[in-house]
This record gives structure tokens, sequence and C-alpha cells, in this order.
């Protein structure tokens, strides 16, 4: 199938690799289709795309890029919207929000979207800690590199 895109234009994906998020995510709760997009085989960052609203791409990494240490419990509600059953069918992504540079790009580590890869299901979990913020620097790990 033909989708238009925020960031990349008109792409052609398969069926099978469109993740449902049965509640949306937050914000946009009508959205409920979505896939990643890779920025390359280079870039640590992907796009979640929206199947039905062009404009509607989050960028995304995965946390653990930058933020070694970085770690939470998956709540037992969670697991069951999700039907995780093995660790291994769990994808975790942060949303980024871009800066005029990298440097002054910020990472969400307080909201990460957890999506079960084998069923196809996603959620933006929402935690209540004082752990993790919103605005996380990206600079933690990319200052040194550049």
């Amino acid at each position: 199938m033909k989708v238009k895109t925020r960031y990349n234009g008109e792409v052609v994906i398969e069926k099978e690799k469109i993740i449902e998020f049965p509640s949306g995510i937050p914000g946009f709760p009508d959205n409920k289709k979505y896939f990643i997009v890779d920025m390359g085989d280079s870039s640590p960052f992907s796009i979640l795309q929206s199947v039905d609203a062009e404009e509607l791409g989050f960028v995304i990494v995965d946390p653990f890029a930058f933020y070694q240490d970085y770690e939470f419990e998956l709540p037992d509600y969670l697991t069951g919207l999700l039907k995780i059953d093995e660790d291994n069918n769990i994808l975790i992504y942060s949303i980024v929000t871009l800066g005029e540079s990298l440097k002054k790009s910020t990472i969400n580590l307080q909201s990460p979207i957890i999506i079960n890869s084998k069923k196809k299901i996603g959620k933006q979990l929402i935690m209540n800690t004082d752990k993790y913020h919103t605005k996380h620097s990206l600079n933690k790990e990319i200052g040194q590199e550049g």
C-alpha cells in the first residue's frame, strides 16, 4: 500500500508492518495505525508515521542508545493490553523533539513507546515518576561524537 509521509514523501509499505495503537497516541486519539520508517543503517533515528495522517510523524529513537541505564517496569495492565508473553517481542522507543541542532534536541524518557513486535500492537506509556522527564538531552552521548 502507498502512504504519504511527513518526512519521506510517498512510500510503499506492507500491511504486515502496520502497528495498531488501540487508543492512539496521547494527543492523537483518532490516529491508530502507524508504521516505522528507518532513517538508514548509520542513523539511530526512525520515524513513527501515521498511516492515515501524512503530517503526523514522530522522530523516535531507541532510548538505550543514549541512556544505557534507562529502566522501568511494564505495568501488568500494559503487558496484557499488548499481549506480551516474551521479552524478545518488545520494542521500546522514545520520541525525540528536534532542536536547531542535534545537541539542542531532546528525548522523552518519561513516556516511552512500547510495541509488541510480534503482534504489532503499541502504546505510549506515560509514567508517573520524578526519575524521568520529557526533555532529556540527547547530548549525553552524541556530544562526544559531534
